[in-house]
């Protein structure tokens, strides 16, 4: 099954927007296999807008041939060689957001071209759409090209949740699909995101079918394409944890030849990357939150395959405060080991619930092993 993990990879936009060149493309796949994020499970490297030529030939996109004087065929070529994958953008409109060749009406002879050139995973977005379009169609005949070209291509809906797309972005072809507009790399961006629009959508993702709620801001720091001030170490762990219980597709943002310490800490923290490629594919729900003047917590948790549960604890206030996890609350009567994910050690043996200090805007994410 194609995508029967979330999709792991990096995306140009957050950091580069539409500054972009073979060269980077090529920089950051290298960056990969230096860094560990081949080893962490990370393999996707993907050309977000901005990668097209002026013009078709005879009826094809080709690429902006100042910066990919090789077309994508040859990028393509030395990134399987890293063992990697190559991701491409398109648009579902006659233009993409940026304004260049969309693949409205050439929706078959594009697929059949991303095929070709040895792509691995197309985001569609959704700008510049004739009025009276109707969105699921359109993406309808993107996910049926694709199918036709034989090839395993990764279809991510990019409409922004605008026509609810988990209803039907599976019977559509898709494997993942934008739940929301776009992320920002504030704090404020990260909640409303992660913690307030998720709610609800569990019960449509699973293998082959994600909800996706946009890329990681994880050390962007404020820099980029999608910069607004920067967040720090604590929020972005915070960030991360929530897209690894959330069972979201895994897509960096910010510029993997230049990671902090921090940053690689984050993104290559081997326990949270496990619960994020359960096999089970469960995304987690929130069972349970708890509101004090300005101060938020909130407890999200994910049954694994191994029949432990994942659960993150949560605090979105303020200030620092005691969050807890009752284990009925996750369908668990016996005696567990609480296993911290961040400090990748076990805490103990603990009856019935367990409770912890977390600090202000982050998050103790735990796995219950019952005993």
């Amino acid at each position: 099954m194609l995508a029967a993990t979330p999709p792991m990879g990096w995306n140009t936009w957050n950091t580069f927007g539409p500054q972009i060149d073979a060269e980077l493309i090529r920089q950051s796949a290298e960056a990969f296999l230096d860094h560990g994020l081949a080893q962490a499970g990370y393999s996707y490297v993907v050309i977000d807008d901005v990668w097209e030529g002026r013009e078709r030939v005879d009826g094809r996109l080709v690429a902006d041939a100042d910066r990919f004087p090789g077309g994508i065929t040859d990028l393509a070529d030395d990134v399987h060689g890293k063992g990697l994958k190559l991701g491409i953008y398109s648009c579902a409109g006659t233009l993409t957001c940026e304004g260049e060749l969309g693949s409205y009406g050439y929706e078959e002879v594009d697929a059949a071209t991303f095929a070709e050139w040895g792509v691995d995973f197309l985001k569609y977005d959704f700008c510049h759409v004739p009025a009276g379009a109707n969105g699921p169609e359109l993406y309808r005949r993107m996910g049926q090209a694709l199918r036709a070209t034989g090839r395993d291509i990764v279809f991510s809906v990019c409409e922004w949740g605008s026509h609810q797309p988990w209803l039907w972005g599976a019977a559509v072809g898709a494997h993942m699909w934008r739940t929301t507009g776009d992320i920002v790399d504030t704090w404020e961006s990260i909640v409303d995101i992660g913690f307030v629009r998720q709610v609800g959508l569990e019960p449509y993702a699973g293998p082959g079918r994600w909800n996706d709620p946009d890329m990681l801001v994880v050390g962007m720091y404020g820099k980029g394409n999608v910069g607004r001030g920067g967040c720090s170490d604590t929020e972005y762990r915070t960030h991360f944890s929530q897209w690894c219980l959330l069972a979201a597709p895994l897509m960096i943002g910010c510029d993997v030849r230049d990671m902090s310490l921090a940053t690689k800490d984050i993104l290559m923290n081997p326990e949270a990357i496990a619960v994020n490629q359960d096999a089970r594919g469960i995304q987690a729900r929130k069972i349970g939150e708890q509101v004090h003047a300005d101060q938020v917590s909130q407890v999200w948790a994910k049954p694994l395959a191994d029949g432990s549960v994942a659960a993150g604890l949560f605090n979105l206030g303020e200030r620092s405060r005691a969050v807890g996890v009752g284990f009925g609350s996750v369908g668990i009567s016996t005696p567990c080991i609480v296993r911290d994910l961040w400090a990748r050690d076990d805490v103990g043996i603990f009856r019935g619930s367990y409770t912890t200090e977390v600090p202000a805007h982050g998050v103790a994410m735990i796995r219950l092993i019952p005993q």
